[in-house]
């Protein structure tokens, strides 16, 4: 679960969701400033850029593809953007499960973005290429229900565990569910893991099937395998 802002995502339900980092981690730690890092194309960005899904039938391109540096990349600004403006009932559950990029090696690593919609169904996808291997840990107990207060609305997530059956060396699938706001809203997550190659996926809509996301998953993963051989 990566740092994205995908479209209609984080506009379902007025509120930034629950994959993307705080602005700060628990610690107190201040991440890398994304706008300070260079926008150009990281080495193996092209690489990358090659295993995004393309356009799913029934939906257009909204975003990207875009590639570089991820603490860079328009979406991840954006998503960092989000949540600032939100106050979490445990800010350590909003960059729970995700890469750090308060660490410059993530902050600073290839990755590719892109993003498609369908109405207020949104798909967004990211790849990032690590330096070494690494897996987000799983979420933390605590945080399987919290809310937020952005722009004076209050919005609750709740999230369980899907037991995706594995993908790549390690994968992971979430759902869900946030309520408040204009209209409440479903979002299906993913992160697969092949060799230092970390692969994020969000699924935003009104009801997201854990069937119709394993079945995306397992289309990614195709791409991610190519990618990594």
């Amino acid at each position: 679960m990566m740092a994205i802002s995908g479209c209609a995502a984080d506009e379902v339900v007025g509120a930034p969701l629950p994959d993307v980092p705080p602005a700060a981690d628990p610690s107190g730690t201040t991440p890398a400033d994304p706008s300070a890092i260079p926008s150009r194309s990281a080495p193996g960005a092209a690489r990358l850029r090659a295993g995004l899904l393309p356009t799913p039938k029934g939906m257009s391109l909204a975003y990207g593809p875009e590639a570089g540096a991820f603490g860079s990349l328009k979406s991840t600004r954006q998503g960092l953007a989000a949540v600032r403006q939100a106050k979490l009932d445990r800010p350590e559950c909003g960059g729970a499960g995700q890469l750090d990029l308060s660490k410059p090696e993530v902050a600073e690593a290839p990755a590719a973005v892109v993003a498609f919609s369908s109405g207020s169904d949104s798909i967004t996808q990211a790849l990032v290429s690590m330096p070494a291997s690494a897996f987000p840990a799983p979420l933390p107990a605590q945080c399987a229900a919290y809310g937020a207060d952005v722009h004076g609305t209050r919005v609750t997530y709740r999230t369980r565990d899907l037991g995706m059956p594995t993908r790549g060396e390690e994968s992971r699938a979430y759902l869900t569910t946030a309520s408040g706001g204009h209209r409440d809203a479903q979002v299906g997550s993913v992160v697969i893991r092949r060799g230092k190659v970390i692969m994020s996926m969000l699924v935003v809509g009104r009801k997201v099937a854990p069937a119709d996301l394993f079945e995306l998953a397992g289309l990614a993963d195709q791409n991610l395998a190519r990618i990594t051989r």
